[in-house]
């Protein structure tokens, strides 16, 4: 197939082209289209937004109800990360999908996430796309995009798609994720095309991501959750997250772990020593425990258990080496200090981890340095965008992923309209 010149219908010329249909993509679209300028939406897989359909167990958290900057993670410019993630407030993005949108959120107070109202995934994403069409864009699924070819000559961008067909569009915004769920479509094109534009492109790595060990030590605790604290050494300080943690047959899940494997994750990477990570099992630290048995009667392994899952606390016990039946007044100070050891300073005994497979999203990506912050245009190249997860930062589990890719796709999308709007004179 040839050169196609593809508008929209409205506003004429070539279109500011978005590839990828995923959260930040779509988000993109709509700021765009509500510019009054020709969109067209392309998308590789049959549906778009599939990581948002699979998100939150089906239900979609659509937000956090809190976030500071400093709960994300960059390889590239902190002061381009704080200034994005500013660009447009939390309640102001809330109020975004509940009335522009048209899907109310809840607050689910135990962890502080939104989700729907309805609990259904669907609802977003479906809600995203039809006012993505309302808006005036053109959406075109199965379009996989293989590469672009920016002006020359007086000619402007050329989107080349995998059947030959080339697209010429105003303005590119590349939002075609990174490489972590690949069976929902991300496969790393984006990234590979940027690079070939000239991007720098951090070293990525999966993040968010069950750890496993092998051999799997604790697969007979398998199914066991509860919330824990873990505790990670950094250069500088240390690194501690709190929240729920699963025991599997492959190694250890749960939002605690997930939030804290891109440590391990880039030790192993990087031919390091495996990154040390401790367990705090329950709310005591040592002292507390101290307090406790203390002032408690009976044995310890009754004792343990009042604040363990049963076969957690023996396990514990048997590491320790302490008999569950040893009265608590005649523990001797070895078995106390290797009792409190593994109840408060658990080292994990992880070797690997599921990889970009199970991973929520994929750290590293494009140099923030390289895009405005104003409006994430490419520095290297005029009328290139670029959102999501193809730039080089990430955020813990509980929504705030959705909020970058909420926040990035909109600057990238009226970012494309302004420069648009400049070309034509209007």
């Amino acid at each position: 197939m040839g050169v196609v010149s593809s508008t929209t219908g409205r506003g004429g010329g070539n279109p500011i082209v978005v590839v990828g249909a995923g959260a930040a993509g779509i988000m993109a679209a709509i700021h765009a289209a509500m510019a009054g300028v020709p969109v067209l939406l392309l998308e590789r897989t049959r549906e778009g937004g599939r990581k948002i359909l699979i998100s939150g167990g089906g239900r979609c958290n659509v937000l956090p109800s809190r976030m500071e900057p400093s709960q994300y993670f960059t390889d590239s410019s902190p002061n381009v990360l704080k200034r994005l993630l500013r660009s447009w407030p939390l309640a102001d993005q809330r109020r975004f999908f509940e009335e522009e949108v048209g899907i109310r959120l809840k607050l689910e107070p135990d962890t502080g996430k939104l989700f729907p109202v309805s609990n259904r995934a669907r609802d977003v994403r479906d809600g995203l796309l039809a006012l993505a069409r309302r808006r005036g864009a053109r959406i075109r699924f199965e379009a996989k995009v293989v590469g672009l070819e920016p002006p020359r000559d007086g000619r402007p961008w050329r989107v080349r798609l995998e059947d030959g067909e080339a697209i010429e569009a105003a303005a590119v915004v590349l939002a075609t994720g990174g490489l972590s769920v690949p069976q929902t479509g991300s496969d790393g094109t984006g990234l590979r095309i940027a690079r070939a534009l000239g991007h720098t492109i951090r070293p990525t790595y999966p993040a968010l991501t069950p750890l496993t060990a092998d051999p799997p030590r604790h697969a007979p605790l398998a199914g066991i959750s509860l919330p824990v604290t873990l505790e990670a050494p950094l250069e500088r300080g240390r690194f501690t997250t709190h929240g729920g943690f699963l025991f599997t047959h492959r190694g250890y899940s749960g939002p605690a772990v997930l939030n804290i494997s891109h440590l391990a994750v880039r030790s192993r990477l990087e031919g390091r020593p495996p990154q040390p990570i401790h367990v705090q099992w329950t709310e005591l630290d040592a002292a507390g425990w101290e307090r406790e048995i203390q002032g408690g009667r009976g044995t310890i392994g009754p004792f343990v258990r009042r604040r363990l899952p049963d076969r957690l606390a023996d396990a514990l016990l048997a590491e320790a080496g302490v008999p569950a039946d040893r009265p608590l007044g005649q523990l001797r100070r070895d078995e106390r200090r290797r009792l409190f050891e593994v109840l408060t300073r658990y080292p994990l005994p992880w070797t690997g981890d599921e990889g970009y497979r199970k991973a929520e999203v994929t750290g590293g990506g494009v140099a923030l340095e390289e895009v405005d912050p104003r409006t994430l245009e490419s520095r290297l190249h005029a009328g290139l965008f670029l959102c999501g997860e193809i730039l080089d930062a990430f955020g813990p589990i509980g929504g705030y992923n959705f909020l970058w890719a909420w926040c990035t796709g909109r600057l990238a999308g009226e970012g494309a309209a302004a420069a648009l709007r400049r070309v034509c004179g209007s």
